[in-house]
């Protein structure tokens, strides 16, 4: 019987001693995930770390951690939600993808914190969203469409590049049936705009964001508010867009106007339109493909970046219904 040869372990060395604890986390706790994550062993020794497993492994499980310690050593910080990205962008770099992403600019900065990508293709939507007037997001819940894109509005409006950010939705449905809710029209529209107003406070103090929005800097409104309008000097959003029409979607991207950037987000296995009512999402898509200056940026469950659980729920749904990437399925009323 021939022995197989173990695997060397790979041997880490930090320079400055004062990030470790950050690096490691409470109880080692950072270490612990990473271990879990890749099927590796960690052992600390001072600034020293040895990793042990199959190759492939233990070389992410490396890459990830100075990633890691290159985030702490620029100021910011790392929580999970950092650990798990190291893991898959270290992953792709493996495997001959994407290079680790956080040696790249990418950071967008709010008055909170830095939000930085944590995944290759929310780091292509960061790019787009940078280089292009108008951007296309699609994709599953969870992949940080419209939470990347309001973080990249906040960032030109504090530094100036924009006037303003106008977040919108269709509220209730495409045809936007709001009289039979109870309440002033802001109490009809509130509940379905609040997953905009939640990002806007992961990025800004409460008392900057009712400033502004007093003043006009922030808009949150319904889709039929923006009938009639030109948009200029403003980062405009369209969430949920794949509950738009083919004229509703028209309207909007018409609104366009100097000096202004456009995010169209949307979840093409999720359009709750009337059954034989096209999505202007869908036909938006089929029109623009080939328009010089438009990105769009394809997500998958890969890119889910809420609880783990999450991309686990949008795989077996997707292999459930036996779809290709973004179906177009529709829940007729």
């Amino acid at each position: 019987m021939t022995d197989v040869p173990l695997a060397q372990p790979v041997h880490l060395e930090f320079p400055d001693n004062a990030l470790l604890p950050s690096l490691y986390g409470e109880h080692d706790r950072n270490l612990a995930r990473i271990e879990q994550a890749l099927d590796v062993r960690i052992v600390s020794r001072g600034n020293q770390l040895v990793i042990t497993g199959d190759p492939e492994a233990a070389a992410a499980a490396r890459t990830a951690l100075e990633a890691l310690f290159q985030r702490l050593a620029r100021g910011m910080t790392v929580e999970a939600g950092e650990v798990d990205a190291a893991v898959r962008l270290a992953r792709e770099a493996a495997s001959g993808g994407a290079p680790i992403l956080w040696s790249e600019d990418l950071t967008i900065r709010t008055r909170k914190r830095p939000i930085t990508p944590r995944s290759p293709t929310q780091a292509s939507y960061v790019r787009a969203l940078r280089s292009n007037s108008l951007v296309f997001g699609l994709g599953p819940a969870g992949t940080g469409k419209t939470y990347l894109a309001v973080a990249c509005a906040v960032d030109r409006l504090i530094a100036g590049e924009v006037d303003r950010i106008i977040l919108s939705r269709p509220a209730v449905e495409a045809g936007e049936r709001l009289g039979f809710l109870p309440g002033d029209l802001r109490e009809k529209v509130d509940p379905y705009l609040r997953p905009l107003y939640d990002a806007l406070h992961d990025m800004l103090p409460g008392d900057q964001i009712a400033k502004r929005m007093a003043s006009g800097e922030i808009e949150v409104a319904p889709l039929a508010f923006m009938r009639g309008r030109t948009l200029a000097d403003a980062f405009v959003i369209l969430d949920e867009a794949q509950n738009t029409t083919p004229g509703q979607m028209k309207m909007f991207l018409t609104r366009l106007g100097a000096n202004a950037r456009m995010a169209v987000t949307g979840d093409l296995s999720q359009i709750d339109l009337p059954t034989g009512t096209p999505s202007g999402l869908t036909d938006a898509i089929e029109t623009l493909a080939d328009v010089e200056g438009i990105g769009f940026v394809r997500f998958s469950d890969a890119d889910v970046v809420r609880h783990p659980l999450v991309a686990r729920i949008v795989r077996a749904y997707d292999a459930r219904a036996g779809s290709a990437p973004l179906p177009v399925r529709r829940t007729g009323r």
